[in-house]
């Protein structure tokens, strides 16, 4: 077992009935090594981050650096234009959509003490590194 930062993180042994969030799938190779994959954990604000084309997360960093919220804000709306999110699957579009819109208005209100502005930046490198691995065929939840 393994465990992270106050418990954000956490890993478990794969086995063909027990698949965790995040996992460590165990096995010997040729080397007598064993092979480990980490899987992340996202709630679900961090999960609705919408995966976009990289010119448009590149301008949603942007615009979130010096308008914090505003990058989130036009994010949430890509989802409606077909913008693919980890969530959709579990909990769809609509609610993705109000997620990202809650993530902007906690984004603009909070920008006054710092704490949104430094969020909103964060939101929007989380946003062109989606991009990235979408552009490159790498899988999301790496």
């Amino acid at each position: 077992m393994a465990q992270k930062d106050g418990g954000t993180e956490q890993g478990r042994v794969k086995t063909d009935d027990n698949l965790g969030t995040k996992a460590m799938s165990g096995g010997p190779t040729a080397g007598g090594g064993v092979v480990v994959e980490v899987r992340e954990k996202k709630g679900p604000l961090r999960a609705a981050i919408p995966t976009m084309p990289f010119p448009l997360a590149v301008i949603c960093l942007f615009l979130n650096t010096f308008i914090p919220g505003l990058g989130t804000f036009i994010s949430a709306f890509t989802v409606l234009c077909g913008a693919r999110s980890e969530l959709i699957s579990e909990r769809g579009v609509c609610c993705v959509f109000w997620l990202n819109v809650a993530a902007a208005l906690i984004q603009i209100l909070t920008a006054v003490i710092m704490v949104g502005w430094i969020m909103s930046i964060f939101w929007g490198m989380d946003m062109v590194i989606l991009a990235s691995c979408r552009d490159q065929g790498i899988p999301q939840d790496v």
